[in-house]
């Protein structure tokens, strides 16, 4: 009964353009749960237990979230269904990670690492060399670059469709980067077969995330790139953040320009909020530096 509640739930949602595939993962196993107790409706002890089998307690609070929406939706139609607690485990505070940020020389490296994969002769060596000299490039997600089709490069840049907040928009290309899709492209090109995604595996489909990921990590450990214990993990993500903390350091000093820069950027990377763009000026030692003496010169202002 549950588990046909949860597709009633996520039809529902995903018809108003939710994406849902983490919600999705976790209402089926709370449902598979619930299911090995005999029970038909939400029950709120039941849903802290599994929640509270994750590994964090933060973990366990988004768990346990999840479940709450989706409870409040079932009460409205059947009121046997129960709402759990909103505070079981607290709120905690979500601390981001200190991204891993690239210099260019090490950019260059792990492209270059790229452009000697295998098999010789195939398309796979200029296929992950240009996504991650794409991904440095522009800061896409690594989900919006791997979602390209070939119809999405235009004149203008690239049509990004469907994103991370089922948004549009258009990411112009710098005329390098430009050039170096080009020149995959005329690869690309080549290979036969009714998948029209930019980027697509030995046989010939999109490629997945999964395997992005894999291939990263196994490319990142052949460059030699990782800095020690104490340093950041490198993700196909660092990538992103790098490209973010680049153009903030660029970013004019005089106060209105930097408010206009910020949105731009926000934009640029089709972040929700801006402030989602205000973490990474804590992201490098440079831009910490760059806010200190900002400030010491505002307050040197405010005191004369």
């Amino acid at each position: 009964m549950l588990i046909k509640d949860v597709e009633s739930y996520l039809a529902v949602r995903r018809a108003v353009g939710f994406d849902l595939k983490i919600p999705e993962s976790l209402l089926r196993n709370f449902a598979r749960f619930a299911c090995q107790r005999n029970e038909r409706h939400v029950v709120a002890r039941t849903a802290m237990e599994w929640a509270s089998l994750a590994p964090s307690p933060g973990q366990c609070d988004r768990r346990l979230k999840c479940i709450i929406r989706f409870a409040r939706y079932m009460r409205a139609e059947d009121e046997r269904h129960e709402i759990p607690p909103d505070d079981v485990f607290g709120h905690p505070n979500r601390q981001r990670r200190v991204p891993f940020i690239f210099s260019p020389a090490e950019v260059r490296q792990l492209i270059e690492q790229a452009s000697c994969l295998g098999p010789a002769g195939s398309l796979c060596p200029h296929t992950y060399s240009t996504i991650f000299a794409l991904l440095a490039a522009t800061g896409l997600r690594i989900s919006e670059a791997l979602r390209l089709r070939l119809d999405d490069i235009t004149p203008d840049g690239l049509v990004i469709r469907k994103t991370k907040f089922r948004k549009s928009r258009l990411v112009p290309l710098h005329e390098t980067a430009l050039a170096g899709l080009e020149r995959y492209l005329m690869r690309r090109r080549c290979v036969a077969g009714n998948d029209d995604h930019l980027f697509v595996s030995l046989r010939r489909r999109g490629l997945h995330n999964s395997t992005v990921h894999r291939v990263f990590r196994n490319l990142m450990r052949a460059a030699k790139l990782h800095r020690g214990p104490e340093s950041p993990v490198p993700h196909v993500h660092s990538l992103r953040h790098t490209f973010a903390v680049r153009a903030l350091e660029t970013c004019p000093n005089d106060r209105n320009q930097i408010g206009r820069h910020l949105l731009a950027l926000s934009t640029y990377m089709g972040h929700a909020h801006v402030t989602d763009t205000y973490w990474y000026l804590e992201a490098t030692p440079q831009l910490l530096g760059d806010i200190a003496k900002a400030w010491e010169t505002f307050m040197k202002g405010e005191t004369q």
